[in-house]
This record gives C-alpha cells, structure tokens and sequence, in this order.
C-alpha cells in the first residue's frame, strides 16, 4: 500500500496554508473534537468534509475483521475523496486520534467552494479523484466480489463495478485457496456465485445491477414532485457533456444512466484521436473524468436507473423508469446512445460473456491472455479492440464481410493493425456458428465470396458490428428514420412535424425533435458521426438549444 500512497503523497495529502483555511471557515463551522471520536464511518452517505486546525484525524480502511489505517491528518489536512461530490456511501471511516479543532463543511457548500474557488478548486478535486485511484487500487471499501472467471455473471458485476470505479476486492472460487473460507464462514454454495460480500456483514448472491447499485449508494432516491429543468437520459460521452454544460450554466440537470457513464465509448481501451490527448486515453478513463466535472458543478447522476417510456403528451414532460419511479422535467436531451448488433447466430445467447463478448477491456483481455482471439467488426471499436488485444492474446484475426477497412475505419489504426505481426484481417467472411460445451471452443465461418467453410480455433469473440439505438422506449412520441434513430432539426420534413403535431410557429432546432425542449444527441441521432468528439460536441451545443426551448415553453 505504500507504494500507491506514496508515489503522488504531496497531492493527494495536501497541507492547506491558513489563508485557504480561512477562506473554507468563511462557509464552515468550527468546532472542537476528541480523541476516540467517529467523524464518519463506511457506508455513511452525505459525509462532511473536514479541515483539521489543530489535533488529529485519521482514515481507516476495512481489512478482514480490522480496520487499516490509510492516513493520519495534520494541522491544514483534509478529510474526503470524489464522493464528497457526488454524495454516494463513505468508503473509509475518519476517527479523531488528538484532542483538537476542525471546520465542518457540508457538500452543498463544499460543491459551491471548487465551484468558485479555482486555486481550493484544483488542489481538493486533484486530491479526491488521487484518492479514489488508491482506494480502486487497493481494493478499499470493504467489498469482496466472490466468482467465476467461466461465469458470465459474474463477468458483468465485474465490469459494472470497475465502470463505475467502485474500490473492490475480487477472488475467484477457481484459482484462490482463501475463497473457500469465506464460503464456509457465510454458508454459500460455490453453485451460487457471484456473491458480494460488503461491509456489515451484508451478503448478495447473484445481485442484479440495480440491487447491488443500491447498496453501493450509486443511485439517489428521486423526488416524484421536482420538477427538473433538463433530464439527460444516457452517460455517453454526448450525455455527460450535456451534463456539464447544462450544471455550469446553472440549471437543474439529473442524468439517468442504466448501467454505468462512458457509453460504447466507456469500453475502448484506448482513444488515440479525440482532441486534446495526443498520448490517447481510455474511454473509461475519459468518462470518469467527464462524470467528475458534472458532479462538480452540481449535476445529479442515478447509475442502474433505466428509463423505459417518455410521456410527451403533459407537461412538464414524463419519463417513467424501469423500477416504476416517475421523473418530471421541463427539457429532455436523449443520449441513450447505440449498442453493437447481434448477429443471427443460434447459440448466441448461451455464449454472451463466455466466450462472446461486446467490449474489449483489461477484465476481458485477462481471459484470453496467450490465445487466439477473433473480432468482427470493421468500425474504430473494433480497431482499437484488435491493437490493444494483440499485445494480449497469440493471435487476433480480424473477420469483415467486406473488402477491407479503409470505407470504415480511421487510417492510423489501419496502419497499426497493418505492422502488427500476429493481426490477421479476413475480408469477405461472415460467421456461421459457434460451438462448445460450457464454453466457446471454436467458430465455423465462410467466406462470402467463394463460399469456402473453415472452423477456427478461437475461444474468444468480440462482436463489434453495426449499431442499433436504444429508442424502443421513445415509439409513439418522437420520428425516427428508417433504422430507428431520432430524426431532429433539418432531417424532420413536413409530414414529420405534421403528424408529430410541432405547435410552435419556429421550425425545430438543429438537435431537437418533433417534441419542443426534446433534444437527440450523439449515436442515437439519425445521421450522427460516430466519433466521440462528435458526440461531446452535440451534447455541448445541446444546452444553449435548451434554453430557447425553455424560452418558449
């Protein structure tokens, strides 16, 4: 642990000088501690933030049975990490050690002061988001994910907790001795992994998404009564920006995402040409920032919460959620995104997360780590996924049906791909069927040209081909094109706002669809650039859309 901490020590425990003291007692309250007193213990949502004057704090993590100490704060040290922002459940607990003097900040306040400070503002946000690294790092927190790394299951709460950069601690019931203590202690079956263990004691065998968010405090409960100014529907690289853009201009912004931010572009490994980044970033990487920047300017954000229909027929506009819940708003930005097309193969279904899969991350390039992998796709998804998997797997054979990638994918991954020597591209070839017993053993392919079959030996397939949006919540109320994408702004032609009703005497504008303040952005939209600067972009500009529509509501 001292190599995480003490790498970057100065920046992640920063000594504030007493003119910034000064300035956080301007909005806190000071007060006097004990020795032996508890701050905030794990799982507390809406902790404070805490400054120490005088004495001493110091911030445990759960070990086992015990408790480690991570920190000990000085005089002009600082409690907290990214959920201060974002008011989720404390991962650590904080105990007064030294009889002393703290100021007390609430989050509402502490938000206003990065807001409107920027030297405070740099020094706490880099310290929060450092510390957060370290705790992931670490496996801080005090939860344990016990699985199977032959089990889609488990797979899935894998990559939902490390999407949602929650510290956890995995050990699976194959390959570590340890795991059958702690199945013993807490009376589970290896047949019903995955199992979450937390801190308290509390064990969830085979949560779903939505009940293990809920115990992780990622989603806030929703007021049915609020009437919201903007609701943002997706956490892609559009709806985040939608988010940051519409929170700094001061309106009150929810964000709804079903599983977790970043979208289809969370699961890159590497973006090489988005502006700004020369040396590339992952998509996960640039969501958690961008996810960081929302919640800073006050943006609330519901992780697992999924909208299933839009009642656009009242006002203010209705978007009702998969748990029943209702949420009111005055705008609407739909960023719900794309998701790949599955391919009509029979035994589909029975090898999704074992052996096929839709992203290629760190947790998928762990399973194929020496072997031979196959991907489908001639989009930058799946560029990318061939670059980064060949410093992984053996071998990595590429299959498009058409004649190449040059129509489809960016040149500077062609060119990798092209001088990468175990990456082979296999034009004209379309799967047929994949076979195996528990999991996938090989592929049957032909090659669409010359008809000629050939089974490959290849245990791990990553499907990236075509895009289908996530509207099939939205028929009845907005237009869609043909292969079912919101058409907005110039794309809606008479007949489109002649039976969508548009009241207004003004057309709609460039993002907006045939319902005023209802906005499309990023790969949802029909007609959009499948780039993520392109989608930032749209749901940047989406905002000042937004307040004429306001304007005019």
């Amino acid at each position: 642990m001292a190599d995480i901490y003490e790498s970057r020590r100065e920046q992640m425990f920063s000594q504030l000088s007493q003119v910034q003291i000064s300035r956080v007692c301007t909005i806190g309250k000071r007060r006097n501690v004990k020795a032996g007193e508890i701050l905030f213990e794990i799982g507390d949502r809406e902790t404070w933030f805490y400054v120490v004057v005088s004495g001493a704090v110091e911030i445990l993590r759960p070990v086992g049975e015990s408790f480690e100490r991570i920190v000990l704060h000085g005089p002009g040290q600082f409690t907290g990490e990214i959920n201060m922002l974002s008011g989720r459940r404390s991962l650590v607990q904080g105990r007064v050690v030294e009889d002393g003097e703290v100021v007390v900040v609430d989050r509402e306040h502490l938000r206003a002061l990065v807001q409107r400070d920027s030297e405070l503002s740099e020094i706490l946000m880099r310290a929060f988001i450092l510390r957060r690294v370290a705790l992931i790092a670490q496996g801080g927190g005090g939860l344990v994910l016990l699985g199977s790394r032959h089990s889609a299951a488990t797979l899935k709460l894998r990559e939902f907790l490390v999407r949602n950069n929650q510290p956890f601690t995995y050990q699976d019931v194959e390959t570590d001795p340890s795991v059958q203590s702690l199945l013993d202690r807490f009376q589970i079956g290896v047949a019903e992994v995955p199992v979450v263990l937390c801190s308290g004691g509390r064990v969830h065998k085979n949560p779903s998404i939505e009940s293990l968010a809920a115990e992780l405090g990622l989603s806030p409960e929703l007021d049915a009564k609020v009437v919201r100014d903007v609701v943002v529907v997706g956490a892609g690289p559009a709806g985040l920006a939608a988010a940051v853009y519409a929170a700094s201009e001061g309106l009150d912004v929810l964000v709804l995402e079903g599983t977790a931010p970043g979208g289809q572009a969370g699961t890159s490994s590497r973006i090489e040409n988005y502006l700004g980044f020369p040396t590339g970033i992952s998509g996960q990487a640039l969501a958690g920032r961008a996810l960081t920047q929302a919640e800073k300017f006050g943006a609330e954000v519901a992780i697992a919460r999924r909208a299933v229909r839009l009642d656009c027929d009242s006002r203010p506009y209705k978007v009702i959620l998969e748990n029943g819940d209702v949420v009111l708003t005055r705008a609407l930005i739909i960023a719900t995104g794309a998701r790949y097309r599955k391919p009509d193969l029979p035994e589909l279904s029975r090898f999704e997360g074992n052996g096929v899969f839709y992203s290629a991350t760190h947790l998928e390039a762990q399973l194929c780590e020496g072997e031979e992998v196959a991907i489908v796709g001639g989009g930058n998804s799946a560029g990318q996924a061939a670059v980064f998997l060949s410093q992984i797997a053996s071998r990595v054979q590429i299959l498009v049906r058409g004649e190449g990638l040059a129509s489809s994918m960016s040149r500077y991954l062609i060119q990798r791909i092209t001088d990468s020597p175990n990456v082979v591209l296999k034009t004209h070839t379309q799967i047929d069927a994949l076979e195996g017993t528990d999991w996938l053993d090989r592929v049957r392919c032909h090659e669409v040209t010359s008809g000629k079959t050939d089974t490959l030996p290849v245990r791990h397939v990553f499907m990236m081909t075509g895009a289908d949006p996530h509207t099939d919540w939205l028929k009845g109320c907005v237009r869609l094109d043909d292969h079912g994408f919101i058409k907005t702004g110039v794309d809606l032609n008479a007949d489109d706002l002649t039976d969508g009703h548009w009241p207004l005497a003004r057309a709609p504008q460039l993002l907006e669809t045939t319902i005023p303040g209802v906005f499309a952005v990023g790969d949802t939209r029909s007609g959009n650039v499948k780039r993520v600067a392109s989608a930032v972009g749209e749901g940047s500009i989406s905002i000042q859309m937004v307040f004429k529509a306001l304007a005019d509501l």
